[in-house]
């Protein structure tokens, strides 16, 4: 009697706390779900089961109140009352129940509110809750479940035919920064103009209890066929996300993202954000986990899942710190109050990074040419983003390697040239010592070590096969990847045969260049037979060599598959002993997240774990995968490849100390948020603990993903990797 008295005055907060139900089931295993995720634990004690009197189901939304003690918000479950659970999250067990009512006293319910998001106010008196009917987001008291303001919805925003939302599409994510100055609102799904997998994030500002407004909205794209159910406001702009899809028959599909609004553009007034093509103008994002990814642990499901530890997941909230300086991150599955759902709580241990910044810049123009003689003079003497050949010596086309020299010098080295053997006979192959001037964002350049082979070591004809000096030329190799051995020695990936060339460190060839032990070959490979077929494609040879921190072992890695391997995303990563002068008969495999893009480089971070970079071969705003990864020759999973974590997306850098401005005329990617849009992304180099030298290729003069109609010049920049060494 006295529950259904409760329930029928919309009395606020109840103490009781009901027996656990006797098919509760429970894990606490530590196992990784991901390089930056690990499942501490599972719980389904409150699968089912009821306080006073309302059904413990449709939990959508979870906001912390203490270390171990949240709120979980209850959606449109029929007409049961709208209402908010007291929870202890370390049992987990009901502790009490909030039941909502409009401001005069009158209930909510399931018919007339529909709970999705939840943020618990500072002082604990006060929350914020999203409703998806409408949309509403309305702040209501905890004392008494009574409805107390709200916050502005833009008309748009509306469910239709009042805007151009759909019903059960709207805030199903709500959040708030520690400071609660920002608050986020994340529509499940897509406006009527804006297309399938297309959301908008309102950003509020104002103050805890007070007013906010809307400032501006943002665009965020999902994975495909799957919706944004929650958000989590990390502050400085940063987030985490938590997608969500259901396939009948499949089950479930949670992912959850680390999410960047820096620099973020303003989305408010485009009509459809299917207009919208440049990358900038979207939300970065980066997978943190994929819940089916998780080990099982012991889980069941009611119905089929890809993994029987996945349930409708809809509610998220970071919890504490734990000792190795992770955070807990908690998620609960809303059930639906079905029978074949469950009401899961989850607990993660999540490594939550800072974000990447910008340091420094410099740039060495395109049409800096260096001393030596005329070039280009094979190539189309039509203007190439306003350069015409042949030019006034040797141009610099970028660096596809740059290597430690002394102090702040640096040895860069250029590839063949101009891109193929027939067009780069008078390019003449050199490393660059250099000097970046980070103060004046200049490049000096202090000299080269030119390559030749005056000992006839080189097998093959080359270019200036009857000179003394047998200078070396870009039709004879392509030298792409640069490292040095513990003796001072040079060796120089190639692409042509693929290579490996030995040079001392005045640039003379050693010894005959050293071939693919496997016997693999380019097209360009002058060890090709007539009639043989090669099996590394071209331009797809040893792009990135890293070598060992004590110079006697070299990890050489093919740009791109062999021809012959069934498996596209798969990138070689060979051994080569260099006290011993061969392979060692070890590779790895690492494989790409798409087929087509490639390995510009790698380097070796400690022991063996490498740092490679991964793109794809477009540039400006076309330009969508540029990243940094991590991996480690030391861990190879069970699918036969190393493990790998992007450390930098480096198509979405903080500039917040303004580096790269002011901007150039036209420039593209520069900003509080900064790209490095450039096609041939193909030098890395970590510095001391967390900063990385990137620099790009410039193909010149081919490419002008930063002025468009402008040859690129070649930009060197570093970058700070927050975590770019902590051990996986």
């Amino acid at each position: 009697m006295a529950d259904k008295a409760i329930l029928a005055s919309a009395a606020a907060v109840l103490l009781l706390v009901p027996a656990a139900p006797a098919h509760a089931k429970h894990s606490t295993v530590d196992s990784s779900c991901s390089a930056d995720a690990s499942l501490l634990g599972f719980s389904d004690a409150l699968d089912k089961t009821t306080f006073a009197g309302t059904p413990v189901a449709g939990l959508s939304a979870l906001a912390l109140t203490g270390r171990d003690r949240g709120l979980a918000l209850v959606d449109n479950i029929g007409t049961t009352p709208a209402r908010v659970y007291s929870l202890n999250l370390r049992k987990p067990a009901v502790t009490g129940v909030t039941l909502l009512t409009r401001a005069d006293g009158t209930p909510y319910t399931g018919g007339d509110f529909d709970g999705e998001g939840l943020i618990a106010e500072p002082g604990g008196r006060t929350i914020l809750a999203s409703s998806e009917r409408e949309p509403s987001i309305r702040r209501f008291r905890l004392t008494d479940g009574r409805e107390v303001g709200s916050l502005p919805v833009p008309p748009r925003f509306q469910v239709a035919p009042a805007g151009e939302a759909a019903t059960n599409q709207t805030f199903e994510a709500l959040a708030a920064t520690p400071d609660h100055r920002v608050i986020y609102a994340g529509m499940e799904g897509p406006l009527a103009a804006d297309g399938a997998g297309t959301h908008r994030i309102l950003r509020y500002e104002g103050r805890a209890g007070g007013d906010y407004r809307v400032t501006a909205e943002y665009a965020y794209r999902t994975d495909p066929a799957i919706g944004l159910v929650e958000l989590v406001a990390l502050g400085g702009d940063q987030l985490l996300a938590v997608e969500r899809g259901f396939t009948a028959g499949v089950g479930n599909s949670v992912r959850v993202f680390g999410v960047s609004a820096t620099g973020a553009a303003d989305v408010s007034g485009v009509a459809s954000l299917s207009t919208v093509t440049d990358p900038r103008a979207w939300l970065g994002k980066q997978l943190l986990a994929d819940i089916a990814d998780c080990p099982p642990s012991g889980a069941t499901a009611e119905q089929p899942q890809p993994n029987p530890l996945l349930d409708n997941i809809e509610a998220a909230a970071l919890g504490a710190a734990l000792p190795d300086g992770r955070r807990v991150l908690h998620l609960l599955s809303d059930d639906n109050g079905s029978t074949t759902q469950v009401t899961r709580h989850y607990r993660l241990a999540v490594s939550i990074r800072p974000e990447v910044t910008l340091r420094s810049r410099a740039i060495l123009p395109a049409t800096a040419y260096q001393r030596g003689p005329v070039s280009g003079t094979q190539l189309p003497t039509a203007p190439v983003n306003g350069i015409t050949a042949p030019f006034p010596g040797q141009p610099v086309p970028g660096f596809s390697a740059v290597i430690p020299l002394h102090g702040d010098r640096l040895l860069a080295m250029p590839d063949n040239g101009f891109g193929a053997k027939n067009n780069s006979a008078d390019f003449l192959l050199r490393a660059y010592d250099i000097t970046p001037d980070y103060r004046r964002h200049q490049v000096k350049v202090n000299g080269f070590v030119g390559f030749r082979d005056p000992d006839r070591r080189v097998p093959f004809p080359i270019v200036n096969e009857n000179t003394p000096d047998r200078l070396l030329t870009g039709a004879d190799l392509d030298i792409e990847s640069l490292a040095r051995d513990s003796r001072g020695n040079l060796w120089i990936g190639d692409e042509f045969g693929p290579y490996l060339i030995k040079v001392d460190r005045s640039g003379k060839v050693l010894q005959a260049p050293i071939p693919l032990p496997d016997g693999g070959r380019s097209p360009q490979s002058p060890d090709l037979a007539p009639g043989e077929a090669a099996t590394v494609p071209a331009s797809r040879g040893f792009e990135a060599l890293a070598v060992s921190r004590d110079g006697r072992t070299l990890y050489p890695i093919l740009e791109g598959a062999r021809i012959d391997d069934p498996d596209q995303k798969r990138r070689i990563v060979y051994e080569f002993d260099v006290r011993k002068n061969r392979y060692t008969g070890r590779t790895w495999s690492f494989a790409v997240a798409d087929p087509s893009l490639v390995i510009g480089d790698a380097a070796v971070l400690d022991g063996r774990r490498l740092l490679l970079i991964e793109r794809d071969n477009s540039m400006g705003p076309q330009s969508q995968v540029k990243r940094l990864v991590v991996t480690d020759l030391d861990h190879v999973g069970a699918d036969g490849f190393v493990a790998r974590r992007t450390a930098a997306d480096l198509m979405r850098i903080a500039d917040r100390n303004g580096v790269s401005t002011p901007a150039r005329s036209g420039e593209y990617g520069v900003g509080e948020l900064f790209s490095f849009p450039l096609q041939s992304v193909e030098s890395v180099l970590p510095l001391g603990g967390s900063r990385v030298l990137v620099a790009n290729d410039n193909n010149f003069p081919g490419n002008d993903g930063r002025i468009p109609g402008r040859a690129d010049d070649t930009e060197l920049i570093v970058i700070d990797v927050p975590g770019l060494r902590t051990p996986e």
